[in-house]
């Protein structure tokens, strides 16, 4: 854990002395490394930043909405779910026929997941995850009082087996199924027949989080073409990743009507600012220009997965636009490594491994010659073949 270092403490207390509810004790803060390094490829963030034109736009946009910010803003984000709903339908394989009454908006992909938690969770409620996945549905289900059960995924391929899912939900029988695709952190997407089983054998509801499938490989469906009858199927995207937006914080889903009605039980008030959403609507608008930049981060995504298999390492197939790759015998000492030469990348996510963001051709062309710098030195030994963790 951090703590501000500014931050008086006379009383020279922690967190820890203070009445926190029980449950919450023992766990710790989400968050990567924030270093001020020459090569950021720690937290799969879209290396190409906004465009001075849409910069210029954004900046009009924000300067109009200040002008009323003495008034709430839309409470709802009619319009900017107007705006998602039509984006959908034209930029994701299928049409889906989606209406603004289909989306719902919120402040990251996070508040979307707090929010289904909210409403679907709570004291006495229980949601299933496939580990390794994305560590903030566990953590937001248990800051909601919501139970949280885990099965592990594949341990080698990390993906998961229908019959072996469905077995799992009637064993847990929860209120909530949580499933990632692509994975994070392993890059792995889930097959629809996948998550037709899931939809079909959990008796409540089932999201599955597609933060990352702009960067799908050719072919991969997404989710949202099961939504049409699937009231209880929830399909999670945001618009950090592909669109290079991970400051503005927005996060969106698509769902039944029925499933935003419930929402606006449990969100808050005016929970979307009129400057987000002001954001939102300006950056769609510029969808050709943003998108543009997706190609050119799969091209490097898959260069990595090239040139480290070319190296002999096992890399996971990656939907996403990371790579996990390993085994290292020790890859903290891999990972230090790296940062020495100015190249900051993930670890502690996968057992032996480390995951890399693709990033610019120069930023993966560093990471790549100091990691092949470290490999010809000694510095990255592996683990023997069929090694248990």
């Amino acid at each position: 854990m951090t703590q501000d270092a500014t931050r008086p403490d006379p009383d020279g207390i922690s967190w820890r002395d203070l009445p926190i509810r029980d449950d919450l004790r023992g766990l710790s803060p989400y968050g990567a490394p924030q270093l001020d390094v020459p090569v950021l490829l720690n937290t799969n963030e879209n290396p190409y930043p906004p465009s001075a034109e849409l910069v210029a736009d954004v900046a009009a946009a924000a300067s109009s909405a200040a002008a009323g910010a003495n008034r709430y803003p839309d409470r709802d984000a009619v319009e900017l779910r107007k705006d998602l709903a039509q984006f959908l339908n034209e930029h994701s394989l299928g049409h889906h026929g989606l209406l603004g009454a289909n989306l719902w908006a919120a402040n990251g992909s996070n508040e979307i997941i707090q929010q289904i938690l909210q409403c679907f969770g709570g004291a006495g409620r229980t949601a299933l995850g496939f580990e390794p996945s994305y560590s903030m549905h566990r953590l937001i289900a248990l800051a909601t009082g919501t139970a949280w059960a885990a099965e592990p995924r594949d341990p080698e391929t990390f993906e998961l087996d229908p019959d072996y899912a469905v077995a799992k939900i009637r064993q847990h029988r929860p209120d909530v199924v949580f499933l990632t695709s692509p994975n994070n952190p392993t890059g792995t997407a889930a097959p629809l027949e996948l998550v037709e089983a899931v939809v079909h054998a959990a008796p409540g509801m089932v999201v599955i989080d597609e933060a990352y499938a702009e960067f799908f490989r050719p072919g991969t469906p997404s989710a949202l073409t099961l939504l049409p009858g699937r009231p209880r199927l929830i399909v999670t995207r945001t618009m950090s990743k592909a669109f290079a937006l991970a400051g503005a914080r927005i996060g969106y889903l698509a769902a039944d009507p029925a499933v935003i009605d419930a929402l606006l039980l449990v969100r808050l008030p005016y929970h979307l600012s009129v400057f987000t959403q002001a954001v939102a609507r300006t950056a769609l608008a510029h969808t050709a220009e943003l998108l543009g930049t997706v190609d050119a981060v799969k091209a490097q995504r898959d260069r990595i997965v090239a040139e480290l298999g070319a190296l002999g390492l096992h890399v996971v197939p990656s939907d996403a636009n990371f790579v996990s790759f390993g085994d290292f015998q020790d890859p903290h000492a891999v990972w230090q490594a790296l940062l020495d030469q100015g190249v900051l990348i993930r670890e502690g996510l996968l057992p032996h491994k480390l995951r890399v963001t693709a990033g610019t051709v120069e930023e993966t062309t560093a990471f790549l010659d100091a990691f092949t710098r470290i490999l010809q030195d000694g510095g990255a030994p592996l683990r023997a073949k069929g090694a248990r963790a």
